[in-house]
């Protein structure tokens, strides 16, 4: 059975948030897409379901993008 688009962006949102817990909590949005190396845009869609569900904190320095769990 082939995944949905809603379970390819839950898995994502999966990915992201198990490597902020083994990352100290915390990256910027830059270093979480090159590790993970997420297709297309899931990267961003994961955020989405993350910052959605109120289990990270995201906040602008200078040109990057800090993410952080709550």
């Amino acid at each position: 059975m082939q995944e949905t688009l809603e379970q390819s962006i839950g898995f994502s949102a999966g990915q992201i948030y198990n490597y902020l817990a083994e990352n100290e909590g915390q990256s910027t949005f830059t270093k979480i897409k090159k590790d993970l190396d997420l297709k297309s845009n899931f990267a961003e869609l994961g955020l989405g379901w993350l910052a959605r569900e109120d289990k990270i904190e995201l906040a602008k320095s200078g040109n990057s993008i800090k993410i952080r769990l709550r």
